[in-house]
């Protein structure tokens, strides 16, 4: 069975091989960077991170099988990117238009999630969560990604990785009054995965 890292590996003599890894991930990366930052957004992210996961293929740690982590670490780097400059972008436009207050891209980001999440009380648990917090719980939860993987992607010990989904989870559960949840549903996730079209 041939691997990502196979498929990695072999892209350094033969660059078609990195196709199939673009084939087998790019609906994931478009869904995952859609979720976070909308349709418009996303099909960039996706595209930059391809990209930049080509060109820095000979950085890949060829003793993991699942490209995955490595793929969501560079595309929630480039949605960090992108929240930080439309913060900037509009801060300069509240400013020129002679206003004290703006959107900042965490509150964007929160709106966003507020439009897709089942319930508002739920949207709000998730707004008061750090940055680091919601990365966490949203590349398990949205990206599908094991303890490890988010490990990988986010350039933390998995202890770090366990702590942060479980104070994520907490700061659900109590805020948004999820205490009568299925417990299995927020482990998995479904607690916050938004609704889909069917």
């Amino acid at each position: 069975m041939t691997t990502d890292s196979d498929l990695i590996r072999r892209s350094s003599k033969d660059p078609q091989a990195f196709a199939a890894l673009y084939d087998k991930y790019s609906r994931a990366v478009y869904r995952y960077a859609a979720t976070r930052a909308g349709d418009s957004v996303a099909e960039d992210v996706m595209s930059q991170t391809f990209l930049v996961a080509y060109e820095s293929r000979e950085a890949f740690d060829y003793e993991w099988d699942d490209a995955r982590p490595w793929l969501f670490g560079i595309a929630t780097n480039l949605l960090r990117r992108h929240h930080r400059t439309e913060a900037r972008r509009l801060r300069a436009l509240a400013k020129a238009a002679g206003r004290d207050s703006y959107e900042d891209g965490a509150d964007r980001v929160a709106e966003r999630l507020d439009a897709t999440a089942k319930s508002s009380n739920l949207a709000a648990a998730i707004r008061t969560l750090s940055t680091a917090d919601r990365e966490c719980l949203l590349l398990y939860a949205w990206a599908d990604l094991t303890y490890e993987g988010i490990a990988l992607a986010t350039g933390v010990p998995v202890g770090t990785v366990r702590s942060r989904l479980n104070r994520a989870r907490r700061i659900i559960r109590d805020a948004a009054g999820l205490l009568n949840t299925d417990e299995e549903e927020i482990e998995h996730g479904r607690a916050i995965t938004p609704a889909r079209n069917a």
